[in-house]
């Protein structure tokens, strides 16, 4: 008898459905099976646990028992949490794109019983409005068009196929040349808003792979524009609405052009990407507003996102008590009651005011100035802020999504790394090594990573993503502590995404395994998304292991990798700026080996004098007494100097001659 199956899962999200009068069923071979013997298309829902529209549409329809009913008896029903199955979600956000429509979440697709799309869209009214079509008009067309027309399901279907798999090509022309990098930046820095920072125009998204291209560009060359684009876009992120001004992180984006309304849920990969990128630029520019935000949004990550067992959790809910947004705003008499007289001085900062900025209740921002005011005043509003966060802490909090993915795990695990030797927080780095050893021992099976942690089961096989953010986070934890584990445990990663990913004929590495048996495609792409692209992550993998160990194997897989993909930048390099960053590490990656005892204070302060300065293609080896690097590294060899922590600086084979002094070495670096 068909029944609702969503309670044997674990996904956080699935769990919302499960007392649904929908027959949802999970993605898999049972649900397929199902269909085709009863001869019905698939209605495919794919969402996540904090995804606002999601829940609209479950409280429209899903729990609508007419509308449910209808489901019922025209569709085989499956829910998918894309954090889950993001190979699905990939796959038939595709489809939808090729039939015209623009994508996100819920995602609702129309399947036949061989999984193969026909029509889709995303979010639909219970009836119609905004536009759009009913979803109940919806769900009797599409069944009548199945039943009806199957010459028009058969023609979609065969148009899909093809399109989609051409999702697995990919257009080579040899080696990425370094000289593009610049004309790509002075194309992608007029995209720039240049009052408010971000992309184009509203809803902005953080990019941030776009941004840390342009910090890149600036660096390598000088230019404002470059660096005007990158901190005015962090300035005026860090000053909205979009960062939680009481609590830290940033939410995962903004309706308006000014980043003062979000989209309430924060994401783990949005804050990992935002806090690598702000720890880069502070390092240049060492403004106070960004060492605040890297040092609060830390904070938020260790205090509510460690889930059981020491890895991050996934997300935190846009709604609380069945309301976006509701857990972060506040009115003006809130305010009054809980700062008293003071309360004014906090208003003016934060834009407070009787009628509110959103929907009667104000955001807290600092839009209105950006810049820091006085410092006994900052104090206070310090203090104040306090008071506020202790009184929201009594309040119902949004949903907590805590499943442990592998892919976004490497992303915080290899930021708390990076700013953890920065900032010299050695608290940051341990909770980092707690998820990466979570990861490493929880996760596996076999050899293999699984993508998927929550409540002691184990779920979905791993992406390129998860290995290659994961490989990332590996070689940043070896950085940090010298730890050859996490250098072996990166090398074995790579072992095999080569044996089980990599595309032998055309090159480059498909997102999903040579075993994954319950896809219709195998897709392929060096392109951003959410996240980084798992090619271009493992192409800054593959060049950091070639400079790490001197091997050849990965400097001639890494040149492969980039080779396969550089004619697409002749097509459309906006999606790029991941796999651009890595190429440039690939080709001028900058080794510095520090031979010395690394608890010693000579060792630490060379060590600083290279943490202090921004170098996105820094290579940093501490290599204590007595211990050598591969015969293959262009340090082979290099020692200590007069009993003293030495440095050596390399570039290609050739390294500089051994310095000694800290000023020396900030000197030889600043010079490059």
């Amino acid at each position: 008898m068909p029944a609702n199956l969503l309670g044997r899962e674990t996904s956080p999200y699935l769990l919302q459905h499960k007392d649904n009068p929908v027959h949802w069923m999970a993605w898999g071979r049972d649900a397929f099976e199902r269909a085709k013997r009863e001869n019905k298309p698939v209605l495919l829902s794919v969402g996540y646990a904090a995804c606002h529209w999601c829940h609209v549409m479950a409280h429209e329809s899903f729990e609508n028992p007419e509308i449910a009913a209808l489901m019922n008896e025209l569709y085989v029903n499956i829910k998918v949490d894309r954090e889950e199955r993001p190979d699905v979600d990939q796959i038939y956000q595709s489809a939808l794109a090729m039939l015209g429509q623009q994508g996100g979440w819920p995602l609702t697709m129309f399947l036949t019983p061989e999984a193969e799309p026909f029509w889709g869209g995303t979010y639909f009214p219970p009836a119609s409005r905004y536009g759009r079509p009913g979803f109940p008009d919806v769900l009797r067309g599409v069944a009548e068009t199945y039943r009806n027309k199957p010459e028009n399901v058969t023609r979609n279907v065969s148009a899909l196929k093809d399109a989609l798999g051409k999702l697995a090509e990919n257009r080579a022309a040899g080696e990425v040349d370094l000289a593009m990098l610049d004309q790509i930046a002075d194309r992608l820095v007029r995209e720039v808003d240049p009052f408010h920072g971000g992309i184009g125009h509203a809803p902005k998204f953080p990019q941030v792979p776009i941004f840390t291209l342009l910090w890149r560009a600036w660096l390598r060359t000088g230019k404002e524009p470059y660096r005007e684009a990158v901190t005015n876009t962090l300035a005026h992120m860090s000053q909205g609405g979009i960062y939680d001004h009481l609590g830290g992180g940033f939410a995962r984006y903004s309706v308006d052009e000014m980043w003062l309304v979000p989209h309430f849920e924060k994401m783990l990969y949005d804050n990992a990407q935002l806090l690598d990128l702000m720890t880069l630029v502070w390092q240049a520019e060492r403004e106070p507003l960004f060492e605040a935000r890297i040092r609060e949004t830390v904070g938020w990550v260790l205090r509510e996102m460690i889930a059981e067992g020491g890895g991050f959790a996934a997300t935190q809910d846009a709604d609380s008590e069945g309301e976006e947004g509701l857990f972060y705003i506040w009115n003006e008499e809130e305010i009054d009651r809980l700062l008293g007289p003071g309360a004014e001085v906090f208003k003016r900062a934060y834009g407070v005011t009787p009628q509110g900025n959103w929907e009667g209740a104000t955001i807290l921002n600092r839009l209105h100035r950006i810049e820091a005011l006085d410092a006994e005043t900052e104090a206070t509003l310090a203090e104040q802020r306090a008071i506020l966060w202790r009184e929201r802490e009594k309040r119902i909090k949004p949903g907590w999504d805590d499943k442990v993915l592998a892919d976004w795990n490497g992303l915080m695990i290899a930021a708390l790394a990076q700013a953890g030797m920065v900032f010299d927080e050695p608290e940051w780095i341990a909770a980092a090594q707690r998820a990466f050893t979570f990861v490493r021992d929880r996760m596996t099976e076999d050899g293999r990573l699984l993508h998927s942690w929550r409540a002691g089961q184990l779920k979905h096989r791993a992406t390129l993503d998860d290995y290659a953010h994961m490989a990332r986070a590996a070689l940043a934890l070896h950085e940090a502590t010298g730890d050859a584990g996490a250098l072996e445990q990166a090398r074995a990663w790579v072992r095999v995404l080569d044996a089980h990913f990599w595309d032998a004929t055309a090159g480059g590495y498909f997102y999903t395994a040579d075993d994954a048996d319950d896809l219709i495609v195998r897709t392929k792409s060096a392109g951003d998304a959410a996240t980084p692209s798992g090619n271009g992550t493992m192409l800054a993998v593959l060049a950091t292991l070639h400079h790490r160990t001197g091997e050849d194997t990965y400097r001639e897989r890494a040149d492969a990798l980039a080779a396969a993909f550089s004619g697409e930048l002749s097509r459309n390099f906006f999606p790029l700026p991941t796999y651009l960053n890595a190429a440039e590490l690939l080709q001028k990656a900058l080794q510095i080996v520090i031979v010395g005892d690394p608890q010693a204070p000579d060792t630490a302060a060379l060590r600083r004098a290279v943490l202090d300065r921004p170098l996105p293609d820094r290579i940093l080896t501490v290599l204590p007494p007595g211990t050598d690097l591969p015969a293959e590294h262009p340090a082979h060899g290099k020692g200590m100097q007069g009993g003293a922590a030495t440095a050596y600086v390399c570039t290609g084979m050739t390294c500089s001659p051994p310095v000694t002094a800290p000023d020396a070495l900030a000197a030889a670096l600043t010079r490059r």
